[in-house]
């Protein structure tokens, strides 16, 4: 059996480099003071010797963990099935990996998660976080504005405890998305022209519904369902307003999943799409809008820009002044609508 190379300490650093244990310190931590011939030396000497900073001895100096939480207030099978959350994780991935930190997934299955990710945050284990998907009455915020770290939040802030005056967040335009796609089915000369909504205790589900009323004005109270942003949502409000107003000729759904669901049950009812109806989704999530039948018009959002964007204004620190940024949406025309 071989035996466990030892792992090079600080230091055999020193002494290889020659300098004193205090400068490879300051050189492997970041620090300055270090005139540049010596941090040559010491990086020459940790690539020969192969040295890893212990990354719990380093947090003790820098008092940084290198490790940002991502909060989903989602359970597990929502965040695994719906693609949203694969593109927004992969954006805020990619900025922390080029910046060296590591992303601690943390997801809320219900409210003794909710604790628990408060006390893991206010534990110190982190540098900071960010938190998407909550919901109106989530106490996340409420938790993580007393565990004290910095903090950037995708979604409008829409809580009711105070803590959403001046936070920092990344949204997108969703009422002036969901305008341009009533207004495009409008301009198709549809009448009577309806709405899945997403679940209304979060305000992307909120303000896509204002966008579809500045629209449509004071339209009938049976041509708005509240779904959920699943495609068995848009499955149930679709037969719904089937039952309610059969002379419906266009939809317009919350997100391209609930757009999926409503095209099948049209689909089942024998309404051809767009002829009968017309029907616009919200996201543009390619794996799910150009393989519905038919391929589907929506309203893009940029998913992966907010996750890269978020991660960006966190790594910034507290000097930087943005508090809200909210991104343009663009409709994209396809053969739904």
């Amino acid at each position: 059996m071989s035996e466990t190379v030892p792992r090079p300490t600080l230091e055999a650093v020193a002494a290889r480099a020659g300098v004193s244990r205090a400068t490879v310190s300051r050189v492997v931590n970041g620090g300055d003071g270090v005139r540049e011939p010596l941090v040559e030396r010491v990086r020459r000497a940790v690539e020969e010797l192969g040295y890893v900073p212990n990354q719990a001895a380093r947090s003790l100096v820098t008092r940084r963990h290198d490790a940002i939480a991502v909060v989903v207030a989602e359970p597990e099978t929502r965040v695994f099935a719906d693609p949203f959350f694969a593109l927004q994780l992969r954006g805020i991935s990619k900025e922390l990996t080029a910046h060296d930190n590591q992303l601690v997934l943390l997801l809320t299955e219900g409210r003794d998660d909710h604790a628990r990710v408060g006390r893991y945050l206010a534990g110190g284990h982190v540098d900071g976080a960010l938190v998407f998907s909550l919901h109106l009455d989530d106490p996340l915020p409420g938790l993580i504005q007393r565990a004290g770290i910095p903090t950037v939040f995708g979604g409008r802030p829409g809580w009711r405890d105070g803590t959403g005056d001046d936070v920092v967040y990344v949204d997108s335009d969703n009422r002036g998305g969901a305008r341009d796609a009533v207004r495009h089915l409008v301009g198709l000369g549809r009448s009577r022209v309806a709405h899945i909504t997403g679940a209304l205790d979060q305000t992307s589900a909120v303000d896509r519904l204002e966008g579809f009323r500045d629209v449509m004005g004071d339209v009938d109270a049976r041509l708005v369902v509240e779904g959920d942003f699943t495609p068995a949502g848009g499955e149930r409000a679709m037969r719904a307003l089937l039952d309610r107003c059969p002379d419906i000729d266009a939809v317009f759904a919350a997100n391209d999943l609930t757009a999926s669901g409503a095209l099948r049950v049209l689909r089942e009812h024998g309404r051809r799409v767009p002829d009968d109806v017309a029907v616009i989704g919200f996201d543009d999530m390619l794996p799910i809008a150009e393989q519905t039948d038919p391929p589907l018009t929506t309203i893009r959002q940029d998913i992966e820009e907010m996750g890269r964007l978020m991660a960006r204004l966190l790594l910034k620190g507290p000097g930087d002044a943005t508090s809200g940024v909210v991104l343009p949406t663009t409709l994209v025309r396809r053969a739904s609508a």
